[in-house]
């Protein structure tokens, strides 16, 4: 888990992770690849209507949780990108002072 100060609010703290995955996963379905980027991003619901509209292809809906909504979507070489609305203050509830800076 990574912290750091968001650009637009610097008196809020964004959180980003990276997490390794099992080899003999599913989850990176239907992308070749052996990893997945995700994205942060705000008005999840709104953007993926904007990304309907020009076409790109949405695999799941939008799944909502304590700490965030998520989506995916394939990208035009057919690469799987999570998309994430986070809520960051959940992550500041849990980790503070225990993740990078």
């Amino acid at each position: 888990m990574f912290e750091f100060r968001l650009a637009d609010k610097p008196e809020e703290t964004g959180y980003l992770q990276w997490s390794p995955i099992s080899n003999n996963t599913t989850y990176f379905l239907p992308s070749q690849k052996e990893f997945m980027i995700n994205y942060r991003v705000e008005n999840l619901e709104e953007l993926i209507e904007k990304l309907k509209i020009n076409g790109v292809t949405i695999l799941d809906t939008i799944e909502s949780y304590d700490y965030g909504k998520f989506v995916h979507i394939l990208d035009p070489e057919g690469n799987k990108i999570e998309l994430w609305e986070p809520v960051d203050n959940v992550f500041t509830e849990l980790y503070q002072g225990e993740t990078t800076k």
